[in-house]
């Protein structure tokens, strides 16, 4: 990177990790203070994707890749069924350091990164990627307006209180407060996939009317039913972590493998209890 990308990036880091602490999802600045140490996060030199990307498969089992330019949403969608986020590299224009009317690098590294390095919101992620497997036009329009509602501008709780999570909010101080700002103008709805999936937005402003989900787990349950639910796909799938492939499910001999699977977890899970039952009887004694 240049000096003067390097300038951009020091001037926008600055700017936003200053307005994060009572903004900013607990995730978000547990896993950013994480990359500060690990990654080479703050200011002076902007990350190498390879570095954070390295960091993502250790934690989550995500990584990045390089895109070139724009991708379709089914083509992006895809990719994060497989858990892989594909990013931009370049850096916004050092005349409006504060805002970039597409994504670029300082969008991903400091908006996307610390989000997708927590295991729990990897997998809504994953999972809004894994809906987009067979899915229909229409459908893959909806999962794009579902990400952009969560992945891109979420809000979330936090005991009681109201925390950013989404990339596009915390890569942008200006929308950051906006977001939070309660205006009369702003509606605050609850995360519902249904309402979320139809709604128009406008990619160019800022928002008005943002989803608040109760938690990321919350959050991936409503997904799962919408999904069930919703698509018109006669199958189910689920990633293959050990291959990093895709299974599909469509009959009752292709459930086998998940059964066999459930039956090994659920026996190793009963041997932990044992041990842990043990251990304490042990120190009762």
């Amino acid at each position: 990177y240049t000096k003067e990308e390097i300038e951009t990036w020091n001037v926008v880091y600055q700017k936003v990790k200053d307005l994060l602490p009572g903004r900013a999802s607990s995730t978000h600045r547990k896993y950013l203070e994480i990359m500060e140490k690990e990654c080479g996060y703050g200011i002076g030199r902007i990350p190498q994707l390879e570095e954070v990307s390295n960091f993502l498969k250790r934690t989550s089992g995500f990584s990045l890749r390089p895109a070139a330019g724009l991708v379709t949403a089914r083509d992006f969608l895809s990719s994060l069924a497989f858990r892989v986020f594909q990013c931009t590299q370049y850096v916004r224009h050092p005349s409006s350091p504060h805002y970039s009317p597409e994504p670029d690098v300082l969008h991903e590294l400091i908006g996307h990164c610390p989000m997708f390095a927590d295991p729990t919101f990897a997998q809504f992620s994953q999972e809004i990627g894994l809906a987009s497997l067979g899915a229909t036009d229409s459908e893959i329009e909806k999962l794009a307006t579902l990400y952009w509602f969560t992945v891109e501008f979420g809000l979330c709780k936090e005991n009681g209180e109201i925390r950013a999570y989404g990339a596009g909010l915390l890569s942008s101080f200006g929308e950051l407060l906006h977001s939070l700002s309660k205006k009369p103008a702003i509606e605050y709805r609850p995360f519902d996939c249904t309402s979320a999936a139809a709604q128009e937005y406008d990619d160019q402003a800022y928002q008005d009317i943002y989803y608040v989900a109760e938690s990321f787990e919350d959050a991936k349950q409503k997904l799962r039913h919408w999904v069930t639910n919703s698509l018109s796909r006669p199958f189910t799938v689920r990633y293959m972590p050990f291959t990093q492939t895709i299974e599909v499910l469509d009959t009752f001999a292709s459930t086998n493998n998940l059964i066999q699977e459930l039956k090994v977890q659920v026996n190793q899970l009963s041997g932990a209890f044992d041990q842990i039952g043990t251990q304490n009887i042990m120190a009762a004694a």
